[in-house]
């Protein structure tokens, strides 16, 4: 689960790191949330629910405080808050979705949107990247660019280098530490989807997407208990479509080595104003069920993770 390890001193302007750093000198880019102690081989994520935006980025962007929301998956880590009561640690993200996206490679970034030019070992061709949606993203919410001009190359390697990089190495040690504890770690990334997402021929709302890559990052059978799961209290559920899960699924998914990994799309229709950004009359009802969904989904048997054929990965 190796990232890649470029030095920051390759970089023109790499000396100015401690910008980002300073854009959370008070309130820390990410945070651990967990009981006294992990009771199940179970870990939440929730990188993109972050809302804490740093002055200094304000001031380079050039949109208002609320337009530049629209990315943001606004309170997933107090949805699934009610997993660590249970016993499971979450990664919550402070820093918000259009400052830096942990969802993505390391060095997907676009080579418009900076003064210089980008390294070559940048990933600059994925579909991610056309859609303005790299690690330092171009766009938020339907189309709208963050800033009015290029950005110093040296803004991407800072918060790269002092938030990217961090947040990967704790959650990739969170990982290993259940690993080694439990014999294997499941980790489930929360994420929430616009309420206008359509599905199938018939274009369904779906009240969840759960990612699973396509079968890749984890065994079916936490897949299928994950649907169960929501099908059986009432709600309409996707599989991998449109969202099959993001580079996190991708790269911590490892079902060979006992390393699961199951993205979880709620709509944000459930509970909350996508224009006001108010949480609705939903919200607890929801949380409860997100609550009840995790609790069962962690008592499922250890052989579901561990006894798994030789293709699994």
């Amino acid at each position: 689960m190796a990232l890649s390890n470029h030095d920051a001193v390759l970089f023109p302007g790499s000396h100015k790191l401690k910008t980002a750093a300073e854009d959370f000198s008070v309130v820390p880019p990410f945070e651990i949330r967990s009981g006294a102690e992990q009771r199940v081989p179970f870990l939440f994520n929730s990188p993109h629910s972050g809302r804490y935006y740093p002055d200094r980025f304000l001031a380079m962007a050039r949109l208002d405080r609320n337009a530049i929301r629209r990315s943001e998956d606004c309170y997933v880590e107090e949805l699934f808050g009610g997993a660590v009561a249970l016993g499971a640690p979450m990664l919550a993200a402070n820093f918000p979705r259009a400052y830096l996206d942990v969802n993505r490679e390391p060095w997907e970034l676009d080579p418009r949107m900076f003064a210089e030019p980008v390294p070559s070992f940048c990933n600059i061709r994925s579909a991610r990247v056309a859609g303005g949606l790299g690690t330092v993203p171009k766009l938020v919410g339907e189309g709208l660019d963050i800033y009015s001009g290029r950005l110093p190359l040296a803004e991407a390697v800072a918060r790269i280098e002092t938030v990217y990089k961090p947040y990967h190495e704790t959650l990739k040690r969170l990982l290993t530490k259940t690993h080694a504890r439990f014999g294997y770690a499941v980790l489930i990334d929360c994420h929430s989807m616009p309420a206008s997402i359509r599905v199938g021929d018939n274009g369904v709302r779906p009240d969840f997407i759960v990612g699973d890559r396509f079968g890749i990052s984890a065994t079916a059978a936490l897949t299928e208990t994950a649907i169960g799961l929501l099908t059986g209290m009432g709600y309409t559920v996707a599989h991998n479509k449109p969202y099959a899960g993001g580079f996190i699924t991708e790269h911590y998914g490892r079902p060979a080595r006992h390393l699961h990994a199951l993205q979880i799309e709620v709509n944000r229709g459930l509970y909350m104003n996508e224009r006001t950004f108010q949480k609705s009359a939903g919200f607890d009802a929801l949380a409860d069920d997100l609550a009840r969904f995790s609790a069962d989904l962690m008592a499922m048997p250890d052989h579901h993770f561990i006894d798994l054929p030789l293709a699994a990965e």
